[in-house]
């Protein structure tokens, strides 16, 4: 087993970058397989818990080593509930943005990880070697997606490896999960998984280089090589709206994992507000993905219920000083700070604005707590204390 032999010895001002989701998608979630989740309608999702403990994210910075020697160390982030275990793990597998891939923040999936702390399950979230503060260098491999995508699958399974040996760890009930680039590199690692990975989980997976000729075709032949090995069942997540995978592409790129009968299952959950391909980072995407990721591993034989209750960001109450989009109401700004609170009025839900009794603003959008962005960025501008003026549709500024 290749990635056996890894271990055998040993976001700004205007956050204009995070993007929300609706109350529901604007087309019913659709199973290309036809599977019982055909038409599914994306609902609340209703947790009581009440009767539950209470437990933190445990949040826990680690380095784990990528080869036998132990010397390159990833960066990576731990989630876990309360208590010994052992619990259940999803290894969850970051994107890439462009420019250099150490510049990258570290990987915090907080939005995953809280509905999967709140499941019992322990949340690992690497850095593959050469981003953030991971050692080692970002193997590229020019134009060969294929390979590219076993390179990033090595750190995977030395994080699975390292991970299946902690005391708290159920090593028999294991979950990989990936979005964009980390989706490509979920796919590559089930071709030699472990034998306690149940399940892999793809949302929006890919590699994009426009550079190279037929990229399309390199990253769906990728994908096709992948579907030849493949070992565990997938889900596939892909939006309409994907900034990044043309709605076609997505289809070729699971026809093609699918076509040597590989266990497969593609959803499409419509458009995602302004850009799909931002689905699993938001707080409020949960709703969109959570109903057919439940489904999907329940069958694999994976814990779905509630067993915590997990503290989501604390969102103000209304107070009534004005309706939202009285832009003439809000205290302090000037005409430049007015059109900046009109073009807030213009975002999603899953978004907040913030102002200083100096005049400075910010707003963000999406993400997992868009009020701590906009009054940190708004703070960034002003001496003087940055607070709250709107949540999503509601004014909950105070005098």
């Amino acid at each position: 087993m290749r990635f056996g032999k890894v271990l055998t010895n040993c976001v700004m001002a205007c956050a204009c970058l995070a993007l929300v989701v609706p109350t529901a998608p604007a087309h019913p979630i659709v199973d290309v397989d036809a599977h019982p989740l055909v038409n599914t309608q994306v609902r609340p999702i209703a947790v009581n818990e009440t009767s539950l403990p209470a437990t933190g994210l445990n949040e826990q910075v680690i380095g784990i080593p990528a080869d036998a020697s132990g010397k390159v160390l990833l960066e990576t982030t731990v989630y876990k509930p309360d208590g010994p275990g052992p619990f259940p793990m999803i290894v969850f597998n970051h994107g890439k943005i462009k420019g250099d891939p150490h510049k990258q923040a570290r990987s915090e999936p907080l939005p995953l990880a809280r509905e999967f702390v709140r499941r019992g399950y322990v949340v690992v979230a690497p850095n593959r070697r050469g981003f953030a503060h991971s050692d080692g260098t970002y193997e590229q491999h020019g134009c060969d997606v294929e390979r590219n995508g076993m390179a990033q699958a090595t750190d995977i399974a030395a994080t699975v490896d390292f991970m299946s040996k902690q005391p708290y760890v159920d090593a028999q009930h294991i979950v990989v999960a990936g979005t964009s680039h980390g989706g490509l590199a979920t796919m590559a690692y089930g071709t030699e998984a472990a034998p306690g990975v149940r399940a892999l989980i793809n949302f929006s997976g890919g590699l994009r280089q426009d550079t190279c000729t037929d990229w399309q075709g390199n990253l769906t032949r990728a994908f096709g090589a992948y579907g030849e090995k493949a070992r565990v069942p997938s889900l596939w997540l892909y939006g309409e709206n994907d900034s990044v995978w043309p709605a076609t592409l997505s289809t070729k790129m699971h026809a093609a994992f699918a076509a040597s009968g590989a266990s497969a299952k593609m959803v499409n959950f419509g458009s995602y507000k302004k850009d799909a391909h931002r689905l699993v980072g938001d707080h409020n995407g949960v709703r969109v993905w959570w109903p057919p990721v439940e489904s999907f591993l329940a069958r694999a034989g994976m814990p779905t219920r509630a067993r915590y209750s997990v503290a989501d960001p604390v969102r103000p109450k209304a107070t009534g000083y004005a309706a939202v989009d009285s832009v003439q109401a809000v205290p302090f700004l000037d005409e430049s700070g007015r059109g900046a609170y009109r073009n807030f009025l213009q975002q999603y839900p899953g978004r907040a604005f913030a102002v200083s009794d100096s005049g400075a603003w910010s707003w963000a959008e999406g993400g997992d707590d868009p009020m701590s962005v906009a009054v940190a960025n708004c703070q960034k501008q002003s001496a003087n204390p940055c607070r709250l003026y709107a949540v999503d549709n509601s004014v909950v500024w105070r005098e």
